[in-house]
């Protein structure tokens, strides 16, 4: 086989890679799973976006409800995601605020400080408004975990099963 073959062979193989987006995801649900076969491309809120300097990373879009994960998003941005765990997703015992239960786990050997910004969806056809929360400057130690709650305000006048699922939206890291 001569070389130009050999090499376009090689090029193909780097587009389908990069094309079908190969990579490890890794994120939360509500279910403990902390993995999942499925993906789909979906959009994501600004706010908690790195702003490029060494040491950061940002992502969007790990969700969970009924115990499944969906990711979004590529490349080196879906390191800060894959630190986030939902563990639960609900309306508190006052029945005032939507709060999501969230582990983030720095496995690196540097100290972090996250950003997220957490999005409660409504279920199709209800007329419930999205609600947004966020979880500001969480430092966590490198090798630790920390547990932390991200907190919407409740507008609803039942029980929150109209929505659906919540959707870690943006996610960002920075060394200390």
């Amino acid at each position: 086989m001569k070389f130009r073959h050999v090499r376009a062979i090689a090029v193909f193989g780097i587009a389908i890679v990069a094309l079908t987006g190969a990579r490890g995801s890794h994120g939360g649900s509500c279910g403990g799973s902390s993995h999942s076969g499925s993906s789909s491309s979906g959009s994501s809120s600004s706010g908690g976006t790195s702003s490029g300097t060494s040491g950061s990373d940002s992502t969007s879009g790990t969700s969970s409800s009924s115990g499944g994960t969906t990711t979004t998003g590529g490349s080196s941005r879906d390191k800060a995601e894959r630190d986030i765990k939902i563990d639960s997703c609900k309306l508190d015992s006052s029945g005032k605020n939507l709060v999501a239960r969230l582990t983030v786990t720095n496995s690196g050997s540097v100290d972090y400080t996250y950003n997220v910004t957490m999005k409660f969806n409504p279920a199709a056809g209800s007329s419930a408004v999205a609600a947004t929360a966020r979880v500001n400057s969480l430092n966590v130690k490198a090798g630790a975990s920390q547990q932390t709650e991200a907190t919407a305000p409740y507008t609803g006048k039942g029980d929150g099963s109209e929505y659906k699922d919540c959707v870690v939206s943006t996610a960002s890291k920075s060394a200390l």
